[in-house]
């Protein structure tokens, strides 16, 4: 068994990550550090895992663990990072926005690989540090990454996506509280969100051209998951666009092509990513449906885990949705 730290573990990301990884037959969840709840039982930040773990939250690190996630607010990951120098075996998985970009990946001689299983298996299995995706970023990226390939992506591409409020940290704001959020519906950052960056370097990898991408994030009046719409001009058939995604995620583990409409219920608390297409005229509309916290957080990055350490890819990660 390996060991696994997690940095900044009393969020929703760290209790999501200490939730898998207790059930997961291949790790031991060695320390959970937080700076403000050293000494105190996990439960006490995360009662769902009241009775299933007597862990607590330390204010130290382990140095040479085998896996270390980062849990971090935006921007945190570095300055963790050049203030604890872990060993040179220790695997790092960042959940943070601080690594994604190219032109970011590179901290004090360590190179992190962008970790969407999907596009960059081969690079993830024999990487040391990871840059875990954005949430909004896996399932629109999940959503195009086909047509991208095909040099499909050539106009523009318009997309709608909706998040629940876990979204936003687990610290109150004036939009994420229940008298705000409860009943209510809102856009925010329009066309230039900062999964943009991440999106537009992955889809552009394939080296084809990529029309612009108009982005409207939403915010929805539930707690989990993301529901994104995009649709773009396509001179194939519908038959044709299924048979496109069905070949580019024939090896996807969690990423799967559904015949009938899909809904964000049969996704939510699991890691997959359901993606439905449907051809209007000469349109086509994508829609992909993940959790938020899960494959558009900790279970992609436990999903990243088990591809680094020689794992199956979905050790740990075989969860069932509640569609009622």
């Amino acid at each position: 068994m390996i060991k696994a730290g997690i940095i900044g573990g009393s969020g929703y990301t760290g209790g999501e990550l200490i939730r898998i990884l207790l059930n997961h037959s291949e790790v031991e969840i060695d320390f959970v550090f937080s700076t403000t709840r050293a000494g105190k039982r996990v439960s006490t930040a995360h009662p769902d895992l009241l009775g299933l773990t007597s862990l607590e939250f330390t204010g130290t690190v382990n140095l040479s663990i085998d896996v270390v996630f980062l849990c971090l607010g935006h921007g945190n990951s570095t300055q963790f990072l050049k203030e604890h120098q872990f060993s040179g075996d220790t695997r790092i998985i960042d959940l943070s926005n601080d690594f994604r970009l190219q032109a970011d990946a590179i901290l004090n001689g360590k190179k992190f690989v962008y970790g969407l299983p999907e596009l960059k298996k081969v690079e993830i299995q024999k990487a040391k540090h990871i840059a875990n995706p954005g949430c909004f970023a896996t399932a629109i990226q999940l959503a195009l990454l086909p047509l991208a390939q095909s040099n499909l992506l050539q106009n523009d591409v318009h997309i709608n996506a909706m998040t629940g409020s876990t979204g936003a940290g687990v610290s109150p704001s004036a939009t994420s509280h229940f008298s705000w959020r409860n009943n209510n519906i809102s856009w925010y950052r329009p066309f230039t969100h900062q999964h943009l960056g991440e999106i537009n370097e992955s889809l552009h990898s394939f080296g084809n051209s990529i029309g612009e991408l108009f982005f409207l994030p939403n915010r929805g009046n539930f707690t989990r998951g993301i529901l994104a719409t995009a649709y773009t001009p396509f001179e194939g058939s519908e038959d044709e666009a299924i048979a496109l995604y069905q070949n580019f995620y024939a090896d996807a583990v969690f990423t799967h092509v559904a015949s009938n409409p899909i809904h964000l219920k049969q996704v939510v608390n699991t890691n997959q990513c359901h993606i439905h297409l449907h051809k209007h005229k000469n349109t086509l509309l994508i829609t992909s449906a993940i959790d938020n916290l899960l494959k558009g957080a900790s279970g992609q990055a436990v999903q990243n885990m088990n591809l680094m350490f020689g794992f199956q890819e979905d050790l740990g990660l075989q969860l069932k949705a509640g569609v009622f």
